[in-house]
This record gives structure tokens, C-alpha cells and sequence, in this order.
């Protein structure tokens, strides 16, 4: 009986049908897997279950079966070979010529005769590694006669000069003017900032306590923090609580004529930050002095570019500018011409 394919979902449903189909039960089945079923992604590449079955044959039958093909086959190659055998003896024996010194002398003064006649003169044979290394000599004075000719063309042509781009070094902002205000109106701004900074510490569910005062020299609201948490607001060299500013400024600035600072801190990190960049600072300004090669910083906020401008203002061998649109403006530390 041959065998025939059954196709399902999964395998158990392909072999229950394959017993449906041929009227068998499960332990006459033969059968083997051609494919294990696949669900893909998302449904897209989905794959059936496919299986070759057929009915099992007794034991009896099954050993003749397996012989028949034996013989049979064993009788297929014993034919071949008795043919094979036959045309082997009925071809007929080629027989081997053997040309000796005398033949080929006789064939090279042919040749030369032929030459002659025809008016060409006879050229020594050159070996085959002879004439590969005269081909090779000849390509090589061929690129080397082109390389010659394109370093005179290079050398003759007025190639334009890029003009030098020079940068302005940065220089510290005017001062700016402060606006005097009474006692009043530096306590509405704290309350202001106070209630906004409340409510997102109460959406963050941190427990912080707030320290403001309003510096009139500065025209600034300065906001310390203190709690158990305060590594959460600071965050990654402190973005978190630069943001924090941010929205804080954005917040008190809002009803009001002029611009007002706001300034928060906590665990003096400003102080700690602002000695970090200005030892960072040193540190550039030397290997650019050495290296003759300007220095790209890391991105920074406007506060810290300007701590790092202010730390080298004064130094001869290097000037600063800042490079970049915001978030990603960051300063140049380059030798001064």
C-alpha cells in the first residue's frame, strides 16, 4: 500500500485523520513527520502539520517486502555489470604509438622548413615564466609612468586654499540689571515656587523640605532641598534637577515683568559640580596646549558652559566657544592662534 500525505493543525489532529481516512487504528498506522507545525509571527508564516502515513502490513508481509527489493536490486546490479563486461570485451583495443627522438627532430625541421618558406623567422622558444615576468615588468612600468604623469598634472594644477574658519572666543554676559524689590513681592515668589516644587514632591511621593530665600543682590530664588532621597533628584550629573530649575523659572516667571532666577540645590551639589568642571577645565586647557588640537566637551546647560568659559578667559594658550543647537551645545577648547 503506498503511502499517502495527511495535513492538519497539529500532528494528533493529522494522524487522526490519516486513521479516519484509511479505516485503521492508531497502533496499524505508519507514519512519519514531513513537517512540524509553525504558528509564525503574529499569524504571518503559519505552517501545517504534515504527515505520510499509511497502513501498517503484518510482520510477514512487510519481510517479503523488504526482501523483493533486495533481489531485485542486487539482480539490477548484476545485469549492469555483465553489460558493462560485454561492451568492454567488443570495443575494439586501441594500440599505443610511441614516437621516438628521430620523429621529433624530423617534425622540428619540418617546422623550421615551413617557417622559412612562408618568410617568417624562427624565434627561440621563450618558458612560460620568462614571458609572465616581461608582461609583469611591462604593467608595472606602465602604472608607474601613470603615477608620474598624475603626480605633474597635481603638481601643475592650482588646487584652492579652504579659508582658515576662525571662531570668536566667548566672553563673559554683562552684567545683568536687577530689579529692586520689597520684602512683598520676594515673598510671592517664594510662596510661587514653593507650591509648585510641594506638588511635585507630593506626585513623586518623596518626602522633601524646602529652604527658599531671595538673594536681592542677585535678583534670584534660591531653593535648597534636604531629605533622604535627594540622589533621585539630582539624577544623572544632575539633568533631573536641572530640569527641575527649568520648570521651576518657567513657573515663577510667569506673572512676572522681568526675568527672575531660580536656583535649586541640594546636598551643595551646585558648589561640588562647579569645582568638578573647573578642574575639568584645567585639565583640557593642558592637553590642548600640548596637543595644539582642539578639545569638543560634553553637551552642558548654559550654567555649566559658563562656569567653564569664566575658568579660561584668562589663560594665554587657549580661548573657548560653545558649537550646537540646545539640548546638545556643548564648548570648544582650542588653541589660540
Amino acid at each position: 500500500m503506498e503511502y499517502r500525505d495527511f495535513t492538519a493543525k497539529t500532528v494528533d489532529e493529522a494522524i487522526t485523520q490519516a486513521c479516519l481516512d484509511l479505516g485503521v487504528t492508531s497502533d496499524r498506522l505508519d507514519y512519519s513527520v514531513i513537517q512540524e507545525p509553525s504558528n509564525g509571527f503574529l499569524g504571518i508564516g503559519s505552517k501545517p502539520a504534515i504527515i505520510r502515513a499509511r497502513e501498517r502490513m503484518p510482520e510477514a508481509e512487510q519481510a517479503i517486502s523488504k526482501k523483493e527489493p533486495a533481489a531485485a536490486g542486487k539482480e539490477a546490479v548484476r545485469q549492469e555489470a555483465a553489460v558493462k563486461e560485454e561492451k568492454k570485451e567488443a570495443a575494439p583495443k586501441e594500440e599505443k604509438k610511441i614516437i621516438t627522438s628521430d620523429e621529433i627532430e624530423k617534425r622540428a625541421q619540418a617546422a623550421a622548413a615551413k617557417a622559412k618558406s612562408e618568410g617568417r623567422t624562427e624565434e627561440t622558444p621563450r618558458p612560460r615564466r620568462q614571458e609572465e615576468n616581461r608582461e609583469r615588468r611591462g604593467r608595472k612600468g606602465d602604472r608607474a609612468e601613470g603615477r608620474k604623469k598624475a603626480g605633474e598634472f597635481r603638481a601643475n594644477r592650482e588646487e584652492p586654499q579652504a579659508k582658515p574658519v576662525h571662531h570668536e572666543p566667548s566672553r563673559p554676559k554683562p552684567e545683568r540689571v536687577v530689579k529692586e524689590r520689597n520684602d512683598e513681592e520676594a515673598a510671592e515668589l517664594i510662596k510661587t515656587a514653593e507650591e509648585f516644587l510641594t506638588g511635585v514632591f507630593e506626585s513623586m511621593k518623596i518626602k522633601v523640605s524646602i529652604q527658599s530665600e531671595y538673594d536681592k543682590a542677585e535678583g534670584s530664588v534660591n531653593c535648597t532641598f534636604d531629605g533622604e532621597e535627594m540622589g533621585l533628584l539630582i539624577g544623572k550629573r544632575g539633568q533631573t534637577l536641572d530640569s527641575l530649575q527649568y520648570l521651576t523659572s518657567l513657573v515663577v516667571n510667569k506673572n512676572t515683568d522681568d526675568y527672575v532666577r531660580v536656583k535649586l540645590d541640594t546636598e551643595d551639589y551646585r558648589s561640588r559640580r562647579a569645582d568638578t568642571l573647573n578642574n575639568l577645565a584645567r585639565n583640557i586647557s593642558y592637553k590642548v596646549k600640548r596637543s595644539h588640537r582642539p578639545v569638543a566637551l560634553e553637551p552642558m546647560n548654559p550654567y555649566e558652559r559658563r562656569i567653564i568659559h569664566s575658568a579660561l578667559q584668562n589663560n594665554r594658550f587657549v580661548e573657548t566657544y560653545s558649537e550646537g543647537e540646545e539640548p546638545y551645545r556643548h564648548v570648544v577648547v582650542a588653541p589660540k592662534r
